[in-house]
């Protein structure tokens, strides 16, 4: 089967096992719009720490109150996409330390849509749905002189984090075959990585900044295209075609965690439960 057979052929295990944990899930309505509802609550406390900041400061590293909630915005909606499409290969460690993670080898399916596919979810779109609330109250807030590019912008960042953020899932999901687990490893750069995105860049060292614009590419999901839309000077001085390159840094990171994930594949070696 070629390259092309195969995605074909991981996309139609991924509908079919996603389809049949959302009719799961929707069997129970109250119980569903319960989760959801309970979901958008707790994740809307980060921003309620940030508004929380704002009631004792006029700014946040010279960004205003706005400015952050696009940074918010972009990096939560980004980041819940990301996480319901993806949010169960953090379950790989528990999976080979059960012994169940041998059985998703042996069936006619891809592994990764198999695991990524899991237990999904509908209740994250909690997750998205605040932080796209957030982004939209961000956009008609921030003041910024709008031009076709910067629009257009808007959606390819949103786009291009959500697939940042799922090659960050995969790669750590291949971390913790490689690893024997160790899913708080991959947590730090998911869940971590969306929480230090909420904030302006200039808050942290610049030691800090450049890891995540060099090394784990986190930086381009908001931080760098938001500099340019917001015209403020990114902190490393980055060239400015720079804030149109997520698109690429995103197809960069998808080849690279698919590499990593099959190599991740060869080195397994089963429990034997």
């Amino acid at each position: 089967m070629g390259e092309r057979g195969a995605l074909r052929e991981g996309m139609r295990a991924y509908r079919l096992i996603a389809g049949m944990w959302v009719r799961s899930g929707m069997a129970y309505r109250t119980s569903f719009v319960v989760t959801v509802i309970g979901n958008l609550t707790v994740t809307g406390l980060d921003f309620v720490a940030i508004l929380l900041m704002f009631s004792q400061v006029d700014s946040l590293g010279g960004w205003s109150l706005p400015e952050v909630a696009l940074l918010y915005g972009l990096s939560v909606t980004a980041f819940g996409l990301a996480d319901l499409l993806l949010g169960s290969t953090e379950t790989v460690g528990s999976r080979m330390r059960d012994g169940s993670f041998d059985t998703l080898l042996v069936r006619p399916a891809p592994v990764l849509a198999q695991v990524g596919a899991d237990r999904f979810a509908l209740r994250r779109l909690g997750r998205v749905t605040q932080g796209a609330v957030v982004l939209g109250w961000a956009l008609v807030s921030v003041d910024v002189e709008w031009t076709a590019a910067k629009v257009l912008l808007v959606p390819v960042m949103v786009v291009s984090g959500a697939a940042i953020f799922s090659a960050v899932f995969v790669a750590g999901a291949a971390f913790q075959i490689f690893a024997q687990d160790a899913a708080e490893v991959q947590n730090a750069f998911t869940y971590g990585g969306t929480t230090l995105l909420q904030y302006p860049p200039g808050v942290f060292g610049r030691d800090l900044v450049r890891a995540v614009t060099f090394m784990v590419p986190l930086a381009f999901v908001n931080w760098v295209p938001a500099a340019h839309v917001l015209g403020r000077p990114y902190p490393i001085g980055l060239p400015g075609w720079t804030a149109y390159a997520s698109p690429l840094v995103a197809l960069a990171c998808g080849v690279l965690a698919g590499l990593a994930w099959r190599a991740g594949l060869r080195s397994y070696r089963s429990t034997g439960s």
